[in-house]
């Protein structure tokens, strides 16, 4: 049988009801006679806690204690499924990040892996056992604990999976796969069978939560298979049945049929649009705008420069709504005066709406329907941004939802097969 690597988010592991159901899982796999390699997460809510504690203690605490802090909850999670796995007959051994050892650069509380090295896995799992490895978490070259920032069991898991050369990595969460887009907002949406890497990577940098998107970089470099399906299945589910079930991250030259033009739409509300009106237009003035934002370390997302009117022209951008008041400071305070802008605007109430597809690149007319299709419902479009493989506007946060359900229907997300072709005809 094939090694497989299983990740359970925090959920999975939430209570001790739910860390014996990951065992009979888990069991299931081995059972069958699968060599099984289990990565997981801090039970739900104790990261948090332990931040928490931390942050009452000191308002900007020092990296390297955090980082000793917040392991140890991935650490107490892989014990007790160990021991839950013992408890029902299966030989299991738990190790940290630091005993496999799971080695990374120094950044603390963001760390980035450089290498795994497999020798004690494998002697493990070449002795018949299950082996538990905590995610989240590594050892820099000074031998001290570090870890990978949040949701850094995923890209754990497919890091494991890349240096075992597992045949899948099964990321188990509260979700059965990837969606075409968020069910709350359109009960129509479709679970996906399939997606390419290069899918996932924009619906996850475009606003969908299903996957880290370090995790998804990870496996795409690595050519990890890697499949999301639910952990909140009874489970002792059929193994086949277990095994087709979610939604199959892979490579586009392995999905067997034409993909769907646009395969899912994406959406982002933490936005806020900054612009500086009446820039004089000069060589370098973008950079004296976006590099002391950059300094600041705050990240900037789509970019707009109008057209130059007698000499001068309107420079828009996007970042994080949590950076909104500091950037609008930055822009008042420091850079429109070095650039001469006449004024600052900055709009907190925008949201992004994002059509992916592989498909778009083999297909005219897909942005054109997006426009129309916004266009009718009454929907301004105040910044657009496209690559290969999607398109993204900024719209007013009011009409989100509405955009996105418009937009679902438009390119016949909820039927199997996308009906751009129809629709654009």
């Amino acid at each position: 049988m094939s090694l497989i690597v299983h990740k359970y988010g925090g959920t999975s592991m939430g209570s001790i009801e739910r860390i014996q159901n990951v065992a009979r899982r888990v069991a299931k796999w081995h059972a069958a006679g699968h060599q099984v390699v289990v990565v997981p997460s801090a039970m739900s809510g104790e990261t948090n806690r332990l931040l928490g504690l931390a942050k009452e203690l000191s308002p900007n605490p020092d990296g390297r204690e955090l980082d000793m802090l917040a392991a140890t909850g991935e650490q107490a999670s892989s014990a007790l499924l160990a021991m839950a796995l013992q408890a029902q007959g299966v030989s299991a051994r738990s190790y940290t990040g630091w005993q496999v050892p799971v080695r990374t650069d120094s950044a603390y509380t963001k760390a980035r892996i450089r290498s795994i090295e497999d020798a004690r896995i494998r002697a493990d799992l070449d002795a018949g056992r299950v082996v538990i490895v905590t995610g989240f978490q590594g050892i820099d070259e000074q031998g001290h604990i570090t870890t990978l920032g949040r949701g850094g069991s995923d890209t754990s898991a497919v890091a494991v999976a890349a240096a075992l050369k597992a045949q899948e990595c099964l990321i188990f969460t509260d979700v059965d796969g990837v969606y075409t887009t968020d069910p709350r907002v359109v009960p129509e949406a479709r679970r996906m069978r399939v997606m390419s890497f290069e899918e996932m990577l924009e619906m996850a940098s475009l606003g969908s939560k299903v996957l880290q998107i370090r995790a998804v970089e990870f496996a795409g470099k690595y050519r990890v298979p890697v499949r999301v399906l639910s952990s909140l299945t009874d489970p002792l589910i059929p193994l086949d049945e277990e095994m087709t079930s979610g939604t199959l991250i892979t490579f586009e030259e392995d999905q067997k049929m034409e993909s769907a033009v646009v395969s899912g739409i994406a959406f982002s509300r933490d936005e806020a649009k900054m612009t500086l009106l009446a820039v004089p237009d000069t060589p370098g003035v973008a950079y004296s705008i976006l590099g002391p934002v950059a300094a600041a370390n705050i990240d900037i997302d789509m970019i707009v420069q109008n057209q130059s009117v007698r000499g001068t022209t309107d420079f828009s951008f996007t970042v994080n709504r949590n950076d909104h008041h500091r950037t609008l400071e930055l822009l008042k305070n420091q850079v429109a005066p070095s650039v001469g802008a006449q004024e600052v605007v900055a709009d907190g109430e925008v949201c992004k709406v994002s059509i992916v597809g592989i498909g778009m690149r083999s297909h005219v007319g897909v942005a054109s329907l997006m426009f129309r299709t916004l266009s009718e419902e009454g929907i301004n479009i105040q910044m657009i941004s496209t690559s290969e493989i999607k398109t993204s506007v900024v719209i007013n946060d009011k009409y989100m939802e509405l955009a996105v359900r418009a937009l679902h229907k438009a390119f016949g997300l909820d039927q199997e097969a996308s009906a751009i072709d129809e629709a654009s005809a």
